[in-house]
């Protein structure tokens, strides 16, 4: 309950709201009234009405959605491996891995703070790296600060090996490397693209498999930029298939790209030997390869 002290009189109701709570936001607060969450006297009001002062006022603050963001939630996760310090975990794809905007809840983050309760005293409950939504395949978590800083000192110097399978179109060169910088398009801003000035990007290559029109291939990353693996196959000509952004025209074959971190590797920061975890491709990604080996 708030009181409308009298040198709030002759101020919008908004405008009186905005002194009386500085923490929020003026637009907030105006929709707060709209939705009939503020109450002026018992009864309901509009932004723009004037104060006389003295009235009492009841506001009812629902949480924001990036509050809810770091709340537990059962969600299944295929765990591969668990012990101490760390987890590997098999995403799924259709799976978020950390909170953001229109993604506040459902993700990975909140499965793992649901499985593991102590991750919640860690940055980003350990999350050292992360895959797109619509990417399957390998994450490690830490599971205490140690580790979580032992981790990302391996993900900067480049030595967590990080291998993914992705089928692509067009007839692909055998092997090769695509090193180019990676940055926000200047235009799309949701979308990312070779950029003068971008951050440094590496991605290895190699043909598993060839058929009429696409190829399975490895690639390695060297480095972990946002869409990597995407942006560097699209700018050679060679977009994942299924890939509703960077895929250019023509029907998709897939409902999301054909992307699946395959293979992890990396120093486990307690025994100091290197640990090393295959996840298969999902059926979603088995069954285009399978129509594809039809000729189909």
């Amino acid at each position: 309950m708030l009181a409308v002290e009298a040198a709030l009189a002759g101020l919008r109701l908004d405008q009186a709201l905005a002194r009386l709570l500085p923490g929020e936001s003026r637009s907030r607060l105006a929709r707060l009234v709209e939705e009939g969450s503020v109450l002026v006297d018992g009864g309901r009001a509009r932004p723009a009405d004037r104060l006389r002062g003295g009235e009492r006022l009841e506001v009812t603050l629902a949480p924001r959605p990036e509050e809810a963001a770091f709340r537990p939630e059962d969600i299944a996760l295929e765990v591969l491996h668990e012990d101490e310090d760390v987890l590997v975990v098999a995403k799924p794809a259709g799976l978020v891995v950390h909170p953001g905007s229109g993604n506040w809840a459902g993700t990975m983050l909140n499965a793992l703070l649901h499985r593991v309760p102590s991750l919640k005293s860690l940055p980003r409950a350990g999350i050292v790296h992360r895959l797109d939504k619509e990417t399957s395949g390998l994450l490690v978590v830490a599971r205490n600060e140690a580790a979580m800083q032992d981790l990302v000192r391996q993900l900067q110097a480049r030595t967590v090996k990080r291998t993914y399978l992705a089928i692509v179109r067009g007839a692909v060169p055998e092997e090769g490397t695509v090193e180019a910088p990676i940055g926000r398009h200047p235009t799309q801003r949701t979308r990312m693209a070779v950029v003068r000035g971008g951050k440094p990007a590496i991605t290895h290559y190699r043909v598993r498999e060839r058929f009429p029109a696409h190829a399975l291939l490895e690639c390695d990353l060297e480095t972990g930029r946002t869409h990597q693996i995407r942006v560097h196959m699209a700018s050679i000509g060679h977009p994942l298939e299924g890939d509703p952004v960077y895929g250019g025209r023509g029907a998709r074959r897939l409902p999301r790209q054909a992307l699946h971190a395959w293979k992890l590797a990396f120093v486990h920061p307690r025994t100091g030997r290197t640990v090393r975890f295959t996840a298969p491709p999902p059926p979603d990604f088995e069954a285009l390869l399978e129509e594809l080996r039809r000729g189909r």
